[in-house]
């Protein structure tokens, strides 16, 4: 069977799981959000990062612009073109760069938020020094969400249990399947609790948290949460 065909059947087998991914997606973000208001309780001058908006219009993406009343305190980094999205909300900040070597000024934001966005920057060094961004910018909270490694399904490819496996061959087995994009670490890398947990201990934080959101039981997303100033 040749690998256009694999591609073409495994698009038609997924098509009611995409459906059904936006919903639950919807649901679980909307319970991050609900999170991150309890977390630190957020007002007409609290300004904000958001680390990794993308221009994508779906309901379930870019909450902080979607959800968050105070628009002009937003600002927005993106490795992306957010044109689109500036159209949609002018009075909000958008600039182009990288979350990884941010051109922000030590503790210039209340928060720095990243939804589902440590796991596309690369290897292990590359996270933690995103982490260490997010850090450093940030005056009072570090808010991060990720997949867990560790659910059953993988969330970006819908397939369930092969991440699971030894990376390496996690990653020829994406190939195979025709996700050569998401098959390279640079693209795609998947943490765990104890990623977050070695990370944030690697770089001397100890005011850290790392919450479990469950989607049927098992934690579908883990949630990293930073004090910056707390004793």
């Amino acid at each position: 069977m040749s690998q256009n065909k694999i591609e073409i059947n495994y698009g038609r087998n997924f098509l009611y799981i995409n459906l059904l991914y936006s919903f639950f997606i919807k649901k679980k973000r909307d319970e991050i959000f609900k999170i991150l208001t309890k977390t630190f309780k957020v007002n007409k001058f609290t300004k904000i990062l958001d680390v990794g908006t993308t221009p994508s219009m779906e309901s379930h993406e870019n909450m902080i612009l979607n959800k968050f009343k105070f628009k002009k305190n937003i600002t927005c980094l993106s490795n992306l073109n957010l044109k689109s999205l500036k159209k949609i909300y002018p009075s909000s900040i958008f600039r182009q760069g990288d979350g990884r070597k941010m051109k922000f000024k030590n503790n210039f934001f209340d928060i720095v938020f990243s939804s589902a966005t440590v796991e596309h920057v690369g290897s292990h060094k590359n996270q933690t020094r995103f982490i260490n961004e997010c850090y450093r910018v940030s005056k009072n909270l570090v808010f991060i969400t990720t997949p867990n490694r560790n659910y059953p399904i993988d969330f970006h490819t819908r397939l369930p249990l092969i991440h699971l496996l030894p990376k390496m061959m996690h990653r020829n087995i994406l190939n195979f399947f025709g996700e050569k994009y998401l098959s390279q670490e640079k693209n795609l890398n998947l943490l765990s609790r104890n990623d977050l947990v070695q990370i944030c201990s690697g770089l001397g934080i100890k005011n850290f948290k790392v919450i479990k959101v469950r989607l049927f039981y098992f934690v579908s997303n883990l949630i990293l949460i930073i004090y910056k100033n707390k004793k």
